[in-house]
């Protein structure tokens, strides 16, 4: 008679080392929670070896079958308690018929899932062992338990044309204005300007200034920290440029170099510093967004004279606090000075306090250029003038020439450069040069672009015809009252 097993393959054995048949007690040095093995089965014997030879195998957990006339074999003692390994249940009375699953081997799922417990604790405790080395060991320490950082190259240096390197050779030229008037409330504020020129000329805004200009003071500070008393040498209210003097200028002044706001083109970078309401040393970034905007801006003064350009727009970052400083280009050439903003606090064009919303407006710095030269030789502007007076605040297809000036006097000056062209009262100025002029602003913006003695084609309508004539600029000299 066979075996139920016979010539079936024997289970693979489960990972923990099994305990030999005469173990009744697990080996002492054993885990605690390891379980013992059950008694190790012989080999499997060829099917043709006699019977009487064999011994039978059997799966775990089945009875053994007896032959007839045979006493049962007791069953091996059972494990000590606590160990986990399920007790084998006990034999059936001889003659009594097997239960159903009897004839089928079974599943060691106790042994096995007890010994997979117990390889789940022993990584467990493994893995938390070392885990909690790795955090005790970095613990207080700057170094990575996973990832090595590099260190940073000795000597590192930025490329030249990056913000940080524009930014960090121009910020020592970059001087922050304190202005107090000379009124008995003694008002103040604060702009920006930056170094001109190796005598310690600064050039700014004159709305910067303007509060100072009669019995104020005045005072730059470097971006070192370093204060000195500063004078107004001259000013330009209708360009709103101004220049001032260190009282007791430093040596070894660094000029920042002046490029061509005629290169400059749509889509440019643009770094702006400044002081945005009082903050010193501030560096913005943008790109130019526009060219020859015209732009009308207050003096500072309340006084409701307004300084007119032909701006360069840009959307880095300016407020109140920016005017007079740098716009600079990605070479760290300043190409406009800083002056207006469109807010939407204002509603208008000019320094409110309302913050920026990225339309910010220079000075081109070809004008301003022009215009610093003048005020350090003489300390008097001087303006390019038609010779006629157009509306300012009529926003139409041109600038309209009124039919009588301020004051009374004639909208045409007898025998300047409009009266020498033929212009009268009522014509509409549509064309100078190449600009296309839709109002009085854009005009004067656009003339004061040139300088005096400049020939320029001026179209202008009347009566429904379009003539272009030339027109030689005049001057004047000074602020008008």
């Amino acid at each position: 008679m066979s075996t139920e097993n016979e010539d079936n393959a024997v289970p693979p054995a489960p990972s923990v080392p099994p305990v030999p048949p005469s173990s009744a007690a697990p080996a002492e040095d054993a885990h605690e929670t390891a379980a013992p093995e059950p008694p190790r089965t012989p080999p499997h014997t060829p099917p043709h070896a006699p019977p009487a030879a064999t011994a039978p195998t059997r799966a775990h957990g089945v009875p053994p079958h007896h032959p007839p006339g045979t006493p049962p074999v007791a069953p091996p003692p059972a494990p000590p308690a606590g160990t986990g390994w399920p007790a084998p249940p006990p034999p059936p009375a001889w003659g009594a018929p097997l239960s159903p699953t009897a004839g089928a081997p079974r599943k060691r799922s106790g042994g096995m899932v007890a010994a997979l417990l117990v390889a789940a604790l022993v990584a467990g405790g493994i893995g938390g062992g070392v885990g909690y080395w790795a955090a005790e060991q970095n613990d207080g320490s700057t170094s990575s338990t996973t990832v090595a950082a590099g260190e940073a190259p000795a000597g590192f240096k930025r490329e030249p044309g990056t913000v940080a390197a524009v930014a960090n050779k121009a910020l020592p030229s970059v001087v922050t204005i304190e202005v107090k008037s000379g009124g008995s409330e003694a008002e103040g504020g604060t702009g920006t300007g930056f170094v001109y020129d190796k005598e310690g000329h600064i050039l700014t805004n004159n709305h910067v200034v303007a509060s100072a200009a009669e019995g104020g003071t005045l005072s730059a500070t470097f971006s070192d920290g370093k204060t000195y008393d500063a004078e107004v040498v001259g000013r330009a209210q209708g360009y709103d440029v101004a220049v001032l003097k260190l009282k007791k200028a430093p040596s070894g002044l660094t000029p920042l170099p002046l490029g061509d706001s005629d290169r400059v083109a749509v889509g440019d970078s643009t770094i702006a510093i400044g002081a945005p309401f009082g903050l010193s040393n501030t560096v913005t970034t943008g790109i130019i967004s526009a060219k020859n905007r015209p732009v009308a801006s207050g003096d500072g003064t309340g006084a409701g004279r307004n300084s007119y350009m032909s701006a360069l727009q840009t959307d880095a970052s300016i407020n109140p606090g920016n005017s007079g400083g740098p716009l600079l280009d990605a070479r760290g050439a300043v190409i406009g000075i800083n002056s207006a903003i469109q807010s939407a606090g204002s509603g208008g064009l000019g320094q409110s306090q309302a913050g920026s919303i990225g339309l910010g407006f220079a000075i081109p710095v070809n004008q301003a250029r022009t215009v610093a030269d003048q005020l350090i030789r003489t300390g008097r502007p001087v303006y390019p003038v038609i010779g006629a007076t157009v509306n300012m605040a009529e926003e139409t297809e041109g600038a309209r020439i009124v039919p009588q000036g301020e004051g009374g006097t004639p909208a045409v000056v007898p025998g300047g450069p409009a009266a020498k062209a033929g212009l009268k009262p009522g014509d509409v100025i549509t064309k100078f040069g190449d600009r296309t002029i839709d109002s009085g602003p854009t005009l004067i913006s656009e003339i004061w672009t040139h300088k005096p003695g400049d020939k320029v084609a001026l179209t202008y309508e009347r009566g429904g015809k379009s003539t272009t004539v030339d027109v030689t600029l005049g001057e004047r000299k000074g602020d008008s009252d």
